[in-house]
């Protein structure tokens, strides 16, 4: 698993191009500010540890709300942090199974559409712990 965690004083997406023949057609645009922005790459390798994973990505999460004070969590499946690629559907599971622990526990969850490209802006805080990277 690999995470790209940013805290955004702003985000917004647009759907661009539907990159799953198996993803539903969908047209959205959605914008959030004071986030914690979590690009997220699953790897093969997570398909063998899949509960320590999703406790990680969350706990990481958690970690990032709780330094900027924001409830307001993006999830954004970003396939381009390693060679190694999970299967869709289970890197699907993971998005889902995350967002839901988090909704449980009061935070705000977005979740861009899953299989798609998407125009995005986001204005990152300039602190050191805005932009961090975690492998696990």
């Amino acid at each position: 698993m690999k995470l790209l965690l940013f805290y955004a004083h702003a985000f917004s997406y647009k759907t661009a191009a539907r990159t799953l023949s198996s993803a539903p057609e969908i047209h959205r645009e959605e914008e959030v500010s004071d986030a914690a922005v979590i690009f997220f790459h699953v790897e093969k390798e997570d398909v063998a540890k899949r509960g320590k994973v999703i406790q990680k990505f969350v706990k990481n999460v958690k970690w990032l709300c709780g330094k900027f004070a924001t409830k307001n969590v993006v999830l954004h499946s970003f396939n381009h942090l390693s060679a190694s690629k999970a299967a869709p559907d289970f890197s699907e599971g993971i998005l889902n199974e995350v967002r839901e622990r988090l909704a449980r526990t009061n935070f705000s969850v977005m979740a861009t559409p899953f299989g798609y490209f998407n125009e995005f802006t986001i204005h990152v805080a300039g602190d050191s712990l805005a932009k961090v990277f975690k492998e696990f």
